[in-house]
């Protein structure tokens, strides 16, 4: 008996999702578990599973059509049975909005030059997706690339190893020192529609500046002796099988939900004519990806060694970037930490992410001058982190105190490891 393919609801807040690939073609034999396509959510793009085996006799939906959960996309039966191959309604079918042709300038610089370089086209198709090899996503990680200012030179626009490794950090125009005096504009001009998940983020964080009264707290924290913890543990777990190395972000992890099991009114979200308060810290933690943000979540955290949330935090970070977390793996935080101090950021303040009550946001370790022992000047390793609170949950006096126990655990970082 034929089944129909139907659109899945992949997230509690997806109302759509967009068709991004078939992996599949009609007349290929399908067994229950095989990936039939790849769909955009709001929150990543992700593999849609066969529940049934027979043959994909009907695709219904094309390839970057944006159509709302539960609509029917495709047909699996048997070779020889009829099937109804009837399109979904036509509301359903409407085609996701093209990316733009871009306007040409009036004065386009020629196409050897360093601007027209940084002026080519993203490797982005409809939806703004990016194209570009399970390789270059890889080694664009490593080196801090944004895959989204890249053109690609693979087939289709497709971004390549050689694409990543040629250019430089954050995806900037090539050429070194010298790009600095080009003429002509920096980019083309244009609009592009927004994808699915940026979207969503943007209307989330409209909702939460705009409905949520935010206040800040910051502290500056001795970061000396967590330095010092990590090069000793370092140096030890580096002689295991296989090694483990900590990065600092790990220690910051570990220290705030230590801190929230502290103290547990921060783990909480306002529900209208209620508080709900939250028995675990589903740590949540920013990864940037080429489409947005997204916050894989570490599960009760509180009860995690700091190997445990090491790994953890770099296998949901990968997954994160190689757009193939589970729904489970991002959904359902408590408590946010965001950390840009790793890519030289010294103090920001973060928008808490609802329904939570609270963020954390951590800067980068500096060195500068701080009074020491008998009021001498030393070198101290400093470092800012800043709370974002909604004051509907949380008081002044519960951020400070949730800051004051956090401070503790950075500056005394041994107790982590008990």
């Amino acid at each position: 008996m034929a089944k129909d393919i139907l659109m899945p609801l992949l997230s509690p807040s997806m109302t759509e999702g967009t068709l991004v690939k078939w992996l599949k073609k009609e007349g290929d034999a399908v067994k229950s578990g095989d990936v039939l396509a790849e769909v955009e959510t709001d929150k990543a793009t992700m593999d849609l599973e066969a529940f049934d085996s027979g043959i994909l006799r009907k695709v219904l939906i094309t390839e970057g059509t944006k159509v709302p959960v539960q609509t029917r996309i495709g047909i699996i039966g048997t070779k020889d049975e009829k099937i109804d191959e009837s399109a979904p309604a036509a509301p359903a079918a409407a085609p996701a909005a093209k990316k733009e042709e871009a306007k040409p300038s009036a004065a386009p610089a020629p196409a050897s030059s360093p601007a027209a370089t940084a002026a080519a086209a993203p490797a982005a198709p409809a939806g703004g997706r990016v194209k570009a090899s399970p390789l270059a996503k890889k080694i664009a990680a490593d080196k801090g690339v944004n895959l989204g200012y890249l053109s690609g030179s693979g087939p289709g626009g497709r971004i390549v190893k050689a694409d990543v490794l040629n250019a430089p950090a954050n995806g900037a125009a090539p050429g070194g020192g010298s790009s600095i005096y080009a003429r002509g504009p920096v980019a083309k001009e244009g609009s592009t529609k927004l994808t699915t998940m940026r979207s969503v983020i943007a209307k989330r964080l409209l909702e939460s500046k705009t409905t949520i009264p935010h206040f800040y707290l910051e502290i500056e924290v001795d970061a000396k002796p967590l330095l010092d913890l990590r090069v000793q543990l370092n140096d030890s777990l580096a002689k295991l099988n296989p090694p483990v190395k900590l990065s600092l972000n790990d220690f910051v992890l570990k220290a705030a939900a230590e801190a929230v099991r502290r103290v547990p009114a921060v783990n909480a979200s306002f529900e209208g004519d209620s508080i709900r308060q939250f028995p675990d810290v589903q740590l949540s933690f920013a990864v940037a990806i080429a489409e947005g943000l997204i916050t894989p979540i570490i599960k009760e955290a509180q009860n995690k060694s700091l190997i445990q949330i090491s790994g953890e935090a770099k296998s949901l970070a990968a997954k994160a970037k190689e757009g193939k977390l589970k729904p489970e793996e991002f959904q359902g935080g408590t408590f946010t930490v965001s950390n840009l101090g790793m890519l030289g950021i010294d103090r920001f303040s973060a928008i808490i992410n609802p329904p939570q009550a609270a963020i954390l946001a951590i800067g980068n370790i500096v060195k500068k001058p701080v009074v020491g022992a008998n009021d001498t000047i030393v070198v101290g390793h400093r470092q800012s982190i800043t709370l974002s609170c909604d004051h509907r949950v949380v008081d002044g006096a519960v951020g400070a105190a949730y800051l004051k126990e956090l401070r503790e655990l950075i500056e005394k970082p041994a107790l982590l490891l008990l």
